[in-house]
């Protein structure tokens, strides 16, 4: 058996976790420096202008984000002062909540966009060849079906035995 230290996974796995960190602290850190908005603003956005009506259930806005409710919550009371977005009320149901996007959250997205995307293909996209592309689209759906499909599995498959904590 090979030891996590050295298999092909934790190759894998380094190198990713670690780019990927560093790629969304850029990608905040630019969009933050050009429109004022964070990463998970710009998503929370992006996510509404995408739904019917530009609206989403609480619950369901949450699951997309993957935050806690209270930490959307949050999110959206720090973006309703800002104009972007408001909390309504369901008429018939007042446990229902639905975030909407408004028209002021609309433009700051639109504004935001053009530079947000060039700095996503500057810094994630253009040094990829179409195949790569694929590769990448086709393991990251089929990696978020399976999280979504089954979020709380704890046990890795076939019963192997913990790696070495030391070298993560």
């Amino acid at each position: 058996m090979v030891s996590w230290r050295s298999s092909l996974q934790r190759k894998a796995w380094r190198p990713y976790i670690e780019a990927s960190l560093l790629l969304e602290t850029r990608l905040d850190e630019d969009l933050q420096a050009v429109s004022g908005m964070t990463l998970k603003d710009y998503n929370v956005l992006l996510v509404l202008s995408e739904s019917p009506a530009h609206r989403l259930r609480m619950g369901e806005l949450a699951a997309r984000m993957v935050f806690s409710p209270s930490r959307l919550t949050y999110q959206i009371k720090v973006m309703e002062r800002r104009g972007w977005v408001l909390r309504q009320v369901l008429p018939d149901d007042k446990r229902v909540h639905h975030a909407v996007l408004t028209a002021t959250g609309l433009e700051a997205l639109h504004e935001a966009d053009r530079h947000h995307i060039a700095t996503v293909r500057r810094l994630f996209t253009d040094g990829l060849d179409e195949d790569e592309l694929r590769v990448l689209a086709r393991v990251f759906t089929r990696l978020q079906d399976q999280l979504q499909d089954r979020p709380e599995q704890d046990s890795a498959p076939g019963g192997d035995a913990e790696p070495d904590r030391s070298d993560r």
